[in-house]
């Protein structure tokens, strides 16, 4: 009786969504799921709408579309878009732009992807108090993830246990030595593909072509270098002053539109944003010319954490300064609170004529400034102050000195003087996002 060898059938042709499997040693198949890679030949951009269709086989329309949506509503979709463009490489590479970035080979895309996460962390920094932008934002991430996912595994076979096993039993895979000499992590792709292959950097490390002279084959004078030829043009020079002046201009556009109807914080926000877009574009437009520089790339990023800024400005905070005087003659007249939003604001309760056991309660608000109350000298006053960044000062304070401080926070009952006839209560409470409280009594 003869053994009976199975005939091998032929290989399926290679597949871009098809899941990879290799052969080990005892001749178990181990399924190895492809990693996700940028998709180079049907790129519109950076290649990743492209390649998350075919790891996720879908239509990468619907990837650029709800990556659209989400840069619109939230900016989610430029952090989302610029960080995988950073880290997720091509294909037919194994170097991402951040590792190229971290070693000072600075190109056109990489910079291009910076600013798309930038962008959007400014964008999605302003939308911070907008709950109904981020919520939908929050669902239509959630459905794109669950879509992507699904259709990545539908259809999938469970994987056979004992593939899975071997996988995991299998020796590691034995790797050559390094070549003295020989290309590194920092040099490749410098020395890949020759010298026209070599990719251009704006700035960075020159790319050296290393030949290797048989006659001395063990030997490091071996290895020659050619001499370096003249670098080419690099684009025109004129370009970052016009954008940074077109950044300027478009801030105080943005700013000076929104000055009299908005907040403050708004209307520096809405100047920072226009400069950020302004810079951006210019420095989309610099790259692919080839001449971006590195102030321009600083500027952008002071640009972003100026909007981070203004988001966080109270939107209380006006842009006019406003002296205001609130001055209640009786106990009915006193009004549960008083807003003010940039200014000095002095609320005087030294008129009123307050009984023994009689309580007011009222409540000031200043968003950046000072704000000054008066009580009346026989009176008990439960205080509750809170300053963002500032100062509090109080009656019984020995040193009058401003302390500015963030975060400044009172709780006190500031008790009548000795030998005040009970003049009643009063419940203040007291708030200044940026400036000083004070609280004085009036002269007997």
């Amino acid at each position: 009786m003869t053994d009976q060898q199975p005939a091998s059938g032929p290989s399926a042709p290679p597949h871009d969504h098809a899941t990879a499997t290799a052969a080990e040693p005892d001749g178990a198949e181990v399924v190895r799921e492809p990693k996700l890679r940028r998709d180079r030949r049907y790129r519109k951009l950076g290649g990743v709408c492209a390649g998350l269709g075919r790891h996720c086989e879908m239509d990468p329309v619907i990837f650029r579309i709800g990556l659209a949506v989400l840069a619109i509503t939230s900016g989610l979709g430029l952090v989302f878009y610029g960080f995988a463009w950073l880290f997720v490489p091509y294909d037919d590479e194994e170097e991402n732009e951040a590792r190229r970035l971290l070693t000072g080979r600075v190109d056109g895309h990489a910079l291009t992807a910076v600013l798309f996460a930038l962008v959007g962390c400014g964008v999605f920094l302003t939308l911070l108090n907008n709950s109904d932008a981020l919520t939908f934002a929050a669902v239509l991430a959630l459905l794109l993830a669950g879509a992507g996912y699904w259709s990545r595994h539908r259809g999938t076979p469970d994987p056979d246990p004992v593939a899975v096993q071997a996988a995991a039993d299998a020796p590691p895979e034995t790797m050559a030595p390094p070549v003295a000499g020989g290309p590194s992590w920092w040099r490749d792709p410098l020395t890949k593909g020759g010298p026209e292959g070599m990719p251009k950097y704006v700035w960075g490390p020159d790319p050296v072509a290393v030949e290797y002279q048989p006659d001395a084959p063990h030997s490091p004078a071996g290895w020659r270098t050619p001499a370096p030829e003249p670098p080419g043009p690099r684009g025109p020079r004129w370009l970052g002053g016009w954008v940074f002046l077109a950044a300027v201009l478009a801030g105080c556009l943005g700013s000076s539109l929104t000055w009299e109807d908005h907040p403050l914080g708004t209307s520096l926000q809405t100047g920072f944003a226009c400069s950020l877009a302004v810079l951006g574009l210019g420095i989309a437009a610099s790259s692919f010319l080839g001449r971006t520089g590195a102030g321009s790339i600083v500027l952008a990023v002071i640009t972003a954490g100026l909007v981070a800024g203004a988001a966080a400005l109270p939107k209380n905070i006006t842009t006019d300064w406003i002296r205001t005087d609130w001055r209640p003659a009786a106990t009915a007249d006193v009004r549960p609170k008083y807003e003010l939003g940039t200014g000095v604001g002095t609320l005087d309760l030294s008129r009123i004529d307050l009984g023994k056991d009689q309580t007011v309660s009222t409540r000031a608000e200043v968003g950046a400034g000072r704000l000054k109350v008066i009580v009346p000298s026989d009176a008990e006053v439960k205080l509750r102050a809170e300053v963002g960044v500032g100062d509090i000062q109080l009656p019984d304070d020995n040193s009058k000195d401003v302390d500015v401080e963030p975060g400044k926070e009172k709780r006190e009952t500031l008790a009548p003087p000795r030998g005040a006839k009970g003049g009643g209560t009063i419940e203040l409470r007291l708030e200044v996002g940026v400036g000083q409280v004070e609280v004085a009594r009036a002269a007997s």
